[in-house]
């Protein structure tokens, strides 16, 4: 029995490293702080968040907040780890998204180098199955995460710029 019980332990462990967002070895060059609009789509039901990305030191602080400013996520990444941020339970669903918008954000001329097995054409980009992104602007993109889950991403007007 106890035999058994290690083997699955093994075995969930091992799924868990597995399904662990790609993440580069060194942080893509981002026009910081960056605050954008979320619009979550999936099996025809929507809603919509903030997300505020801001360097802290040698980390990203990535803090996404429902439409009144309540807290859904916060993560910092520093050295290709996420770490939790505040008293939030951890999330691998924000996880999995931040990644992929840090994949969606990344410059195409760094591209080649942080993620090396990504396909680029001239409408977008996606890393193998895993995420597929379709850009209308550089901040202005669909980010497609697999099973219907789909993201409308677009910048926040900035309180500086003219009406």
């Amino acid at each position: 029995m106890n035999l058994r019980a290690l083997l699955l332990g093994g075995l969930l462990l091992l799924s868990a490293c597995a399904a662990r967002a790609p993440l580069p070895a060194q942080m893509p060059t981002l026009g910081l702080p960056l605050q954008l609009h979320l619009q979550r789509t999936q099996a025809e039901l929507s809603d919509d968040s903030l997300l505020v990305i801001q360097q802290e030191g040698p980390a990203l602080r990535w803090s996404q907040l429902d439409l009144i400013g309540m807290p859904l996520a916060r993560l910092r990444l520093q050295d290709s780890q996420w770490q939790t941020d505040g008293f939030l339970a951890p999330n691998p669903a924000a996880r999995e998204l931040f990644a992929a918008l840090l994949f969606a954000l990344t410059p195409s001329s760094e591209l080649p180098t942080l993620y090396p097995n990504a396909q680029a054409t001239v409408q977008g980009r996606s890393l193998g199955s895993r995420w597929a992104v379709r850009y209308r602007q550089p901040m202005d993109f669909t980010l497609e995460l697999g099973q219907g889950l789909r993201y409308q991403v677009s910048p926040l007007p900035s309180e500086a710029s003219p009406p």
